[in-house]
Formats: structure tokens, sequence, C-alpha cells
């Protein structure tokens, strides 16, 4: 298992101009405080507005939760962008589809991101149960960096092992909104859906990053 990259994290939505741009840009702003240097945090749209800005309203959004929404170009989803990709959090199980059509061996890497914010969720309750959560000082020689990104590498099948407990009470909460072309008001509704999702992903980052 190599552990000198940072964990690599790709989100996934159509545009790649509202949501997932959103994600890229607050997830990467919470893990570079948790592990500075320990994550890169991308995206891309299975049908993407290739080159453009993210959306002003997304952009209004990133800002407000503390991220940076500047030199953002969209990308379009590709069997090369998916390569080497340790975590793909898609805005809806559609899109997860359409990322396992393009690399099946993502199969158990790949969550819509409110299933993995559940799933981490009840991750968190167990270890809070068992007063387990972190990681110790003991990173077997390799350091802060790797110990992290063996953590993370390892999660997707952890995460995956609690699914049971995390399914979702109608199908439709498990997606994202997609307010491309439509009123502010659904853009709203959008970051009432994500928002909370990152949280629960960042609270996992800070709770098991190595001290």
């Amino acid at each position: 298992m190599d552990t000198s990259e940072p964990v690599r994290i790709l989100t996934v939505c159509t545009g790649n101009i509202c949501r997932s741009p959103v994600a890229e840009r607050l997830l990467q702003a919470g893990l570079d405080q948790v592990v500075p240097g320990g994550f890169e945090v991308t995206s891309a749209g299975t049908r993407a507005l290739v080159g453009e800005p993210m959306q002003p309203i997304s952009a209004d959004i990133v800002r407000t939760f503390g991220g940076d929404p500047e030199n953002f170009a969209a990308r379009q989803l590709n069997s090369k962008i998916l390569r080497g990709v340790d975590l793909v959090l898609t805005m809806t199980a559609g899109h997860r589809g359409e990322v396992l059509q393009l690399d099946a061996t993502l199969l158990k890497r790949t969550f819509t991101i409110r299933e993995f914010a559940r799933m981490l969720d009840v991750l968190d309750q167990r270890a809070a149960a068992s007063a387990g959560n972190g990681l110790d000082g003991n990173y077997d020689g390799g350091g802060r960096l790797a110990a992290n990104t063996a953590f993370w590498k390892s999660l997707p099948a952890r995460a995956a092992g609690v699914r049971h407990l995390a399914l979702a009470g109608d199908p439709a909460d498990n997606d994202i909104v997609d307010p491309y072309r439509r009123a502010p008001e659904v853009y709203r509704q959008m970051e009432d859906q994500l928002a909370p999702a990152i949280v629960s992903i960042l609270r996992h980052a800070r709770l098991n990053a190595p001290a």
C-alpha cells in the first residue's frame, strides 16, 4: 500500500459547476486544517461544461463556509481522472452509476456523499461508545501523513461495513438537488443537503487525525 501520496478524493456531479465544486472546495479547505498536505480534493462532471467557472451562487456558498472558489474550471469525467483516486463522492446515485460504467474497479470506493456521511456518523458513534476515536502516535515508522493516508485508504471498506445501519429512509435522501438554471431557493436547498454531509466527513477526519 502506497502511503507516500496525499489521499485523493474526487467529487462528481453533472455539469461540474454547481454541486461538486462546492463539495471539492469545502472539503479541501476543511481537510487542510485537519492534516495539512494530507489530502487532494478535485471534481469533475459526467456532462461537464468544460472550462466554465463555478456558478456565482455556488461560489458564494463556498466563501460563506470559508473556502476559496477562485481559479476553478469544470472538467469532464473520464477514466484518466478516475485513475488512482482513493475515494469518489458523487452527488446522486445516478452519478455513482456513471462512475462505475467508466471504471468498475471503483465499486468499493464510490459512494453518494450523503450516504458516505451517514456511514461515517455510524462509525463515529461506535467509536465514541467504545472510547476508540483517533489514531495514536504509532505510525509504524511512516510518519503522520503516511498514517493518515493508510487510514483513509482503508476507510471505504470500514464505511461499507456499516452501510446496513446507514440506509436512507427515502432513496432521494442519498441525492443532492441540482440547482443549475433554477431559482436561488434551490441553491439553498442544495446547501442544506450538502453542508451536513461535508461536516460529517470533516468531523470524522478530525476525530481520526494522527496525533
